[in-house]
């Protein structure tokens, strides 16, 4: 199943209107659970799998894990990047522990055995927002593989208590933008990155003053419009994990 918010280009929509958002479930046929998303026309491959056992740290504990790693094909971007064959770089690293850091606040405890999901956000098309598209699929992905867990017995109940979502705002010619394009997100002065989630709590929030300094009204204002994208996300969320997945 897939859900699509109806697509807008900047000229057509306004400074808090998201850009052109779906979610497939399903997109993987071999992962336990999964979902291509759409961020305008930013695209984002997750896929969640499990595997017995933990990390050495956690063994013995009866408890599992969840993990992230997070990857950009070469062609994402217009001109091709080299693939990270022998050293994750450190925005790379950034990136996946945010998304680790989100998937993982979706969770009260642990407390489903000595499992690990480890979920896999590949980017086939970069157009800005990648960080943010990939922590929203992420989290339907993830609550399809623990559903996948019950259902074949390895869980009696799914350890999912909250939907998690991502959004990207910022100031751009002095404005207040939601969900920012590359075009956008280069020309902000201030760039946001918030993390929520269904339950209205903050996972994280990342702002930087990139080509100079905001005020407290700016800050309120950029959390505002974050929270009202959020949301939006967080229903479409809802909507298709009430559904049967593809694949």
């Amino acid at each position: 199943m897939s859900e699509i918010i109806i697509p807008r280009a900047r000229a057509e929509r306004s400074n808090d209107a998201l850009r052109p958002v779906s979610l497939e479930r399903g997109a993987v046929m071999y992962a336990e659970g999964s979902c291509l998303v759409t961020f305008g026309k930013t695209r984002v491959l997750c896929a969640a799998s499990v595997e017995s056992g933990v990390p050495g740290w956690r063994k013995g504990s009866g408890e599992g894990w969840v993990t992230a790693e997070y990857a950009m094909l070469p062609r994402a971007t217009k001109t091709r990047s080299s693939r990270e064959r022998q050293q994750v770089g450190g925005r790379t690293q950034e990136i996946q522990r945010l998304i680790g850091r989100s998937v993982r606040a979706m969770l009260d405890d642990f407390r489903f055995g000595e499992f690990t999901i480890k979920v896999d956000c590949d980017v086939l098309q970069a157009d800005g927002g990648t960080r943010t598209a990939a922590i929203t699929g992420a989290c339907v992905a993830v609550q399809d593989a623990f559903t996948w867990m019950v259902n074949t017995g390895r869980i009696i109940a799914s350890p999912v208590k909250r939907q998690v979502a991502a959004i990207s705002v910022g100031v751009v010619d002095g404005e207040v933008r939601l969900d920012l394009d590359y075009e956008e997100d280069v020309r902000a002065g201030v760039d946001m990155n918030v993390v929520m989630s269904s339950e209205g709590r903050f996972v994280e929030v990342q702002g930087t003053g990139e080509h100079g300094t905001f005020s407290r009204a700016e800050l309120d204002g950029l959390l505002g419009t974050a929270v009202a994208g959020i949301e939006q996300l967080l229903a479409a969320q809802s909507r298709v994990l009430s559904g049967p997945a593809q694949g």
